[in-house]
């Protein structure tokens, strides 16, 4: 008796979801979590047989800024971003981009979500400006990829207020690396043990609903700081009450919202439309962050969930019109 096709998970590691965009032939191992814990990022390259080491098409299902550079210097020819916001300030030529970057995108996969500042209540911090002027030794946790995009977050902000996670830990402060998100149990014991007095990381719509647990608030963002992130691309967002009923009031943080699939914006026409089209087709074989097929109409339109800040490809923008997404 034949079995009928498999049940689709409802969620997926972030990095196996990117990767099994780009690589459908490994789409059914990629819906094993014990294969993704080994193998869940992917760099594809294509070639014409027999045409030595001239590899004519290469796509990256990363989530490093850092690919921007290999995109621009045409090394890389379709690459994947999380979150918008650094590909925001590649366009423009700021925060770590030294000059505008020739970037275009393709579609954006929606992912709710921002940077947060979270310290236990027993600190007594209610501002970041507060533990510069306390020098206090604060034991935090960060993300341990060297490469991810919430450092040059967290480094921009830290500076905006005088001070770095250089300066915590010459203040007799300890900051760790962990490779779990901040909702992780892993963390979250060592916050219930007291070992661990704050969390700076992304990933909060899953963490704000446990803070109470945790003993833990959010500190809010000055407007000065937000103006500067904001002039940077690395845009402010309110954490509201109404989406996070157990906070006291709403908090100012930044967005870290969207997966971007980007290229070049001398990238081929025909390559970009090709690759719009098989996206489409194969909606329904990417695992994402909910169960349902890729919403395409919402990933070719500035949305919350899927911020677009920078230009389509022409080629993009070509084929969700025929295909009947953009109107």
């Amino acid at each position: 008796m034949m079995e009928g096709p498999p049940t689709r998970p409802t969620t997926q590691m972030p990095a196996a979801t990117r990767s099994s965009l780009v690589l459908e032939t490994l789409a059914e191992s990629m819906r094993s979590r014990d294969f993704t814990t080994k193998f869940n990022q992917a760099r594809i390259q294509m070639r014409r047989q027999g045409t030595g080491d001239n590899w004519g098409l290469t796509v990256f299902g990363s989530d490093s800024y850092e690919v921007v550079h290999q995109v621009a210097r045409r090394e890389v020819d379709i690459a994947l971003m999380n979150p918008a916001g650094p590909l925001l300030a590649a366009y423009r030529g700021t925060g770590p981009f030294r000059e505008p970057m020739p970037v275009r995108a393709i579609t954006v996969i929606p992912s709710l979500d921002w940077l947060g500042f979270a310290v236990t209540e027993a600190t007594g911090l209610r501002s970041l400006a507060d533990i510069k002027e306390r020098k206090y030794p604060l034991r935090v946790s960060v993300r341990n990829h060297a490469d991810h995009a919430s450092h040059v977050y967290i480094d921009e902000v830290l500076a905006c207020y005088g001070f770095s996670l250089a300066d915590i830990e010459s203040w007799g402060g300890l900051v760790t690396r962990d490779g779990h998100a901040p909702f992780d149990e892993h963390r979250g014991n060592r916050i219930l043990a007291g070992t661990l007095d704050a969390v700076f990381d992304e990933a909060l719509s899953q963490f704000v609903p446990r803070i109470d647990r945790f003993g833990m608030r959010l500190l809010p963002l000055d407007e000065p700081v937000l103006k500067h992130m904001d002039d940077i691309g690395f845009l402010r967002s309110t954490i509201v009450r109404s989406h996070f009923p157990s906070l006291p009031a709403d908090v100012p943080a930044l967005d870290f919202s969207g997966w971007p699939v980007y290229t070049h914006a001398d990238a081929p026409e025909d390559l970009i439309y090709e690759f719009c089209r098989s996206l489409d087709a194969r909606k329904s074989q990417v695992v994402w962050q909910e169960p349902r097929d890729l919403p395409l109409a919402e990933m070719c339109r500035d949305t919350p969930a899927a911020p677009l800040k920078i230009p389509l490809h022409p080629a993009a923008e070509r084929y969700w019109r025929e295909a009947g997404y953009l109107k």
